[in-house]
């Protein structure tokens, strides 16, 4: 049987009163969520790969397709400037159609166009000057997938797992976007070690997206389970879609979080997307750039998990945020200055991994400060509204950085195989003064945040904030 009768099904009185009057309603948990949980998981880590799969290896790419390291970086851009405006779109698909249709169409999504990339290298297919056109309509169409593929994880543990096993869910789900960007950092340079290796790469990077689309095809059969896992899948106190974007707008306190966690965030995807042409012409081969991407999202996530931890325990949102936003600001500025210098890989690789370390723990407190101040709107939507915003500020820390890079003439030390534009030297000092910029807006929105102002805001705990939140909850938080 499909079914779980053992351990997962309780039972809920919805009407206290006299025993007639009584309805006694019974939660099932079925083994197919954990056939969903393997869906989604592949779905996220494949969509991941497939954004940075140039990024390590980016100046071998725009030798093997004879273009520009700019022309590189919109195949990473592109991600941003899609994710704007279907980052809403993709909130009210899994709101309003359901879960089963945002994740075949993101899985066709990403398929589909990681097939398509591949086509841009299959030479008996003469393309001609259209290859680029072919890896950038590709590249395009899994940028769609990813607000559907990303929303995924708290919507499919809000539905198909009892209320004990939420957390996991989400937990896992949710990790293996970053697992993704990981592979991608040490498989990219790996397999590319010259120019020619490029297909080979294309080929086993469509080979996750398939597997996922055919997974999510056969295997994805109802939006919502015949039987609710637990009373909070039953009801939502959550406001519609439209009306809940508005509160959301007026609220000065969201407002500000969505602009300040929200420029971390695209910070950081800007150091994902770039570290390799930072890196390559001060002499850093493309395997220590991925190495270092490895190590900052490594390290991000044990801070995260370990500042969680540590504020579930002590209930210091705001000190450790403080803390955090200070210390990331002194990583992001080292790193500045020593990737100006050769010969520093130690330092370059320690500076990375605290960078990661205190700028991802950050993450945790931010969503469940977003969350609280939002009630009571969607936590789709809250949540929702800081990734485009994330986005749209990537977009404009990219476009900065390409604009104030200066081209060398002579770099007798570079790595970068550039055969277009030759080698750019890249201060990064943008990164470090984001921060700091960042750190009155935290500073304006924390002051908000006393315990005074939620006194009865029950323990719901910083990683439930990172690994997904439990909807109910809410209505017990006295934030407005």
């Amino acid at each position: 049987m499909d079914e779980e009768t053992t351990g997962d099904s309780e039972t809920l009185l919805e009407r206290p009163g006299p025993a007639e009057l009584r309805k006694p309603v019974l939660f099932r948990t079925y083994r197919r969520r954990w056939f969903l949980l393997v869906v989604i998981c592949l779905l996220n880590c494949s969509n991941a790969m497939l954004w940075l799969t140039f990024a390590p290896v980016a100046d071998k790419t725009a030798a093997y397709f004879h273009i520009s390291m700019d022309t590189i970086n919109w195949l990473s851009l592109v991600y941003l400037l899609i994710s704007i405006p279907f980052g809403l779109v993709a909130t009210w698909i899994l709101d309003t159609v359901g879960l089963k249709c945002a994740v075949i169409l993101s899985a066709w999504l990403n398929m589909v166009g990681s097939v398509i990339r591949t086509f841009s290298v299959i030479s008996f297919l003469s393309l001609g000057s259209l290859t680029y056109t072919y890896l950038f309509i590709g590249q395009c169409l899994c940028a769609l997938a990813q607000p559907l593929v990303i929303f995924s994880p708290t919507k499919l543990a809000a539905l198909w797992f009892p209320d004990h096993q939420r957390a996991t869910a989400n937990m896992i789900s949710s990790m293996s976007n970053p697992l993704g960007i990981l592979i991608a950092n040490l498989l990219s340079p790996t397999l590319v070690s010259e120019e020619k290796d490029i297909p080979r790469m294309l080929g086993l990077y469509a080979i996750p997206a398939v597997t996922a689309c055919i997974l999510a095809t056969v295997g994805v059969h109802d939006k919502v389970p015949p039987t609710p896992p637990s009373a909070s899948a039953t009801h939502s106190t959550s406001q519609p879609f439209f009306k809940g974007l508005k509160m959301l707008l007026r609220n000065k306190p969201y407002v500000i979080l969505m602009v300040c966690f929200g420029a971390g965030i695209g910070m950081f995807t800007c150091f994902s997307a770039l570290l390799e042409q930072i890196l390559c012409v001060r002499g850093y081969s493309n395997f220590f750039a991925g190495l270092n991407g490895a190590l900052f999202t490594v390290f991000g996530l044990l801070g995260a998990f370990l500042l969680g931890l540590y504020v579930d325990k002590t209930r210091k949102f705001i000190e450790s945020t403080k803390v955090c936003f200070c210390l990331t600001a002194l990583a992001s500025i080292a790193f500045a200055v020593m990737s100006q210098f050769r010969n520093q890989a130690f330092p370059l690789a320690l500076i990375s991994s605290l960078f990661g370390f205190f700028g991802f723990s950050i993450y945790p407190v931010a969503m469940e400060l977003a969350v609280e101040c939002s009630y009571p709107v969607g936590e789709g939507t809250s949540t929702g509204l800081i990734f485009v915003s994330s986005q749209i500020q990537g977009v404009i820390l990219m476009l900065l950085l390409q604009a104030l890079t200066v081209q060398i003439s002579s770099a007798p030390f570079s790595t970068c195989d550039i055969e277009e534009g030759g080698a750019l030297d890249w201060t990064e000092r943008i990164p470090g003064g984001m921060c700091f910029i960042t750190i009155p807006w935290a500073d304006a929105v924390l002051a908000d945040w006393e315990p005074a102002a939620i006194p009865h805001t029950p323990p719901v705990g910083a990683l439930t904030a990172l690994y997904g939140w439990e909807g109910g909850m809410k209505s017990h938080l006295g934030c407005q």
